[in-house]
């Protein structure tokens, strides 16, 4: 994905398995939500494709939820003036066949859909535990019960694969755990999941496979301990050149060019 002379994303490839909890991690700046918005459609990608079982997705936001990926996205985007079970509804809509007429008329299939679509967001509801606020509205819920709407609703479309984008950002302890609870119980029903998360220990705890993509580019995948051990993942948080680095041999020259005395910094990490 490129924008202008940026290239934020460059040849990330790799597959997420039914029922499997991969972690996605990186720097700020890695380009992680920019892949999240090139496999929903939000950014229409320069080169590539992204395909769902064995089909190739147009990068409509619509089509990709009705072939079966949902979302979450870093900041919270509920509808703040709608009830917690309204937020859950919406969520169904790509899950129902009746059309507008079928809506003004109101008649006999209309009335069973929208019991079908009301019993399933309750389902949900119960699922996550925000059953008792369903007529809540969603701007007076804590913090971390928006987070957990947020999931429901995506759940409503009934996914195959979940993308959570940050979902712990801003929570306390108790709040991270109760996720981390919820993400097994949602692999458990054979979703699968993807995430983006910068609690190291919230993702290698979770996570059966971790990807780690550095300047937007995928540097190493593997499980939890291959990747925590990988001295190139370690160099990359702690904003040090590494082996592979576009910007080493520009840096290497720099210093070579320079008086003895003075360091670049040129090339190192993000």
């Amino acid at each position: 994905m490129r924008f202008g002379g940026l290239t934020a994303v460059r040849s990330v490839d790799f597959t997420v398995n039914a029922g499997e909890i991969v972690g996605l991690i990186g720097p700020n700046g890695a380009g992680k939500t920019t892949f999240f918005n090139c496999l929903t459609g939000l950014y229409v990608p320069t080169e590539g494709t992204v395909s769902y079982k064995g089909t190739v997705l147009p990068p409509k936001p619509h089509l990709v939820t009705q072939a079966g990926i949902a979302r979450t996205f870093q900041n919270i985007r509920l509808f703040a003036n709608m009830t917690v079970l309204e937020n859950v509804l919406v969520g169904r809509h790509t899950r129902t066949k009746e059309g507008l007429w079928s809506a003004l008329l109101r008649g006999p299939g209309f009335k069973k859909a929208e019991k079908a679509s009301e019993e399933r967001a309750m389902e949900l509801l119960e699922f996550i535990g925000l059953e008792a606020k369903r007529d809540h509205l969603a701007r007076n819920l804590p913090y971390g019960e928006q987070r957990k709407l947020e999931i429901a609703r995506a759940l409503a479309s009934e996914p195959g694969l979940l993308l959570l984008d940050e979902p712990t950002a801003g929570m306390n302890p108790q709040e991270t755990r109760a996720t981390e609870e919820l993400v097994f119980a949602i692999r458990d029903m054979g979703i699968a999941v993807l995430l983006i998360e910068h609690d190291m220990r919230f993702v290698f705890n979770l996570s059966d496979r971790v990807a780690v993509l550095v300047q937007g580019e995928k540097l190493v995948e593997g499980t939890s301990d291959v990747v925590q051990a990988d001295e190139r993942v370690i160099a990359a948080y702690l904003g040090e050149p590494f082996d592979g680095d576009p910007g080493v041999t520009e840096a290497t020259e720099v210093d070579t060019a320079e008086a003895p005395s003075t360091t670049s910094t040129k090339g190192e990490g993000q």
